[in-house]
């Protein structure tokens, strides 16, 4: 595991693409087939089930160390990630194991047949014959959170790199699902098992922010204009009178949606669509907080399905018949997906509207009313475009609504992990309610370094309670929320739910007393 060990190092220690792509291909070269299974699985969150729980490691690493849990606890603050505070504070190894990364993954999942006892026993086994850079990756491995710190377009790149393949070929090759007992590294990249896997899924077609509507639609006539929807992004497989329901996380969501899966065995023939998913009722696109209540459930009611129906928008056909159609151009595909939706019943199925345009003016205006139909914007997509893999700038576009925003005030902080372990960088924001603060939103992102510094020394000043990482801090730094959508929710102690909350920007020039009322805020949900 040395080689892994040092690949996640240097993953953690450089913002620089171009040393983590020349990691990643060096790794590749020297590793062991079954190690690269290991890898590509880990790396693009196929991550095993949890063996040993956190609670039981930390209880074992205190019972070597002979320390109390509030020291313990006061650690893991500084520190920021539990596997990295284990390695540390453990004693350095008296002997050494040198096992290949898919050897310790082959024992760790033999810990589920395990007792407590027989756990205890390999974990400190390990614990007392590992350096502390793989001690540290071994704990990450155990907890099932293993992430890392590289872009999945990144990921490709490197190994189409390494593999002398295109980007685009070796990303649809390892979608979709695929077991490390089934399948060779190098014939998996290559696309052998791509044929036989009825399920896989594309790469999806992604789009740039709009930076300047004037230059980029010289020709009007040539853009092809939709609703930016705020749903789930899915493609419906259809191949042998089977039907798959994949999101854009490359997530296996059949069973979430019956209803679809029922509405498009009815059609005819084998095909590949890409659209949105989205809670409809009553002919209206509801907020994406209802279609949260469908998300990641075993089971879905009828009682659910009758009060949180869901449609999907159809925008684009990636096969047809066994046909890969991504290469023709979007004019054509559109044309093909028409005809196959016209021929059949779409029930509650739908096609996304194109938008009819000719002044640029018109776009804009639909643009500014995007958000009274629940939409995020508008989409821009040249008719000529093939269905690319990922982003390729010029083709399509999303020219989004300006994001919403309110003024809240810092009410907890805590410490972040890898380089910014040891400054606090996740914090909560608060609204008033009456004379109380109800906590609104968390942001992780939107300050720079140099505010972030700021923000720490204030919160390491300021800190009033602690509740094992995270800190209570006074009500005095004051921030400008920018966020893409509100709902109700029952989850959140505001009643009310931001989508993708960040900072804006530090109003210095307001106080606590200048912040946004609660009341007000909840005006903002459509």
């Amino acid at each position: 595991m040395k080689e892994f060990a040092q690949l996640i190092n240097t993953l953690d220690s450089t913002n620089k693409t171009s040393l983590k792509t020349e990691a990643i291909v060096q790794y590749l070269e020297v590793a062991e087939n079954r190690d690269k299974l290991w890898f590509l699985s880990l790396f693009t969150g196929r991550r095993p089930k949890r063996q040993i729980s956190t609670t039981l490691m930390r209880e074992w690493v205190k019972e070597i160390v002979d320390i109390p849990d509030w020291l313990f606890m006061e650690s893991y603050s500084s520190v920021g990630d539990l596997a990295e505070t284990i390695s540390l504070l453990l004693p350095n190894p008296t002997g050494n194991i040198d096992l290949a990364l898919s050897e310790w993954m082959n024992r760790i999942l033999d810990l589920n047949t395990k007792t407590d006892e027989e756990k205890k026993a390999f974990v400190l086994h390990a614990w007392e014959n590992l350096p502390h850079q793989e001690r540290f990756i071994f704990n990450k491995l155990l907890g099932g959170s293993f992430r890392v710190g590289i872009s999945a377009k990144s990921l490709i790149n490197a190994i189409a790199l390494h593999s002398g393949l295109d980007a685009s070929a070796v990303a649809h090759s390892i979608m979709g699902e695929w077991l490390i007992d089934d399948v060779e590294f190098d014939l998996l990249i290559r696309g052998h098992y791509v044929n036989t896997n009825l399920s896989k899924p594309y790469p999806f077609c992604l789009a740039y922010p709009l930076e300047n509507l004037e230059k980029t639609l010289i020709n009007p006539q040539d853009w092809q204009a939709e609703y930016k929807w705020d749903g789930i992004r899915g493609q419906i497989i259809k191949r042998a009178d089977q039907v798959f329901i994949w999101s854009r996380g490359e997530e296996l969501v059949t069973d979430q949606f019956p209803e679809l899966v029922a509405e498009f065995s009815k059609w005819q023939g084998d095909f590949v669509l890409d659209g949105e998913i989205l809670a409809f009722l009553d002919g209206e696109v509801l907020n994406f907080t209802f279609l949260q209540k469908r998300l990641n459930r075993k089971t879905v009611t009828d009682k659910m399905r009758r009060e949180i129906p869901v449609t999907m928008i159809l925008y684009d056909m990636l096969e047809l018949n066994q046909e890969d159609l991504r290469d023709k151009p979007l004019a054509f595909r559109r044309q093909q997906l028409e005809k196959l939706f016209h021929m059949n019943q779409a029930g509650s199925l739908m096609l996304s509207p194109i938008i009819e345009f000719q002044e640029l003016d018109t776009l804009g205006s639909l643009r500014a009313s995007a958000r009274d139909k629940n939409s995020e914007g508008l989409m821009l997509k040249h008719k000529n475009s093939v269905y690319h893999a990922g982003r390729k700038r010029g083709d399509w576009w999303k020219w989004k609504i300006d994001p919403l925003s309110i003024d809240a005030v810092l009410i907890y902080a805590q410490k972040g992990s890898g380089r910014r372990s040891g400054y606090y960088t996740d914090y909560t924001f608060a609204v008033r309610d009456g004379d109380k603060l109800v906590s609104i939103a968390k942001a992780y992102s939107g300050l720079t370094d140099k505010e972030i510094q700021e923000v720490s020394r204030f919160v390491n000043k300021n800190a009033i309670e602690k509740f094992g990482p995270v800190r209570t801090v006074k009500p005095e730094l004051v921030f400008e929320i920018a966020f893409e959508g509100i709902g109700w929710s029952s989850r959140h102690k505001s009643g009310i739910a931001l989508r993708f909350p960040r900072i804006a920007r530090w109003r210095r020039d307001k106080t606590v007393e200048e912040i946004d009322e609660l009341e007000e805020v909840k005006k903002l949900i459509k």
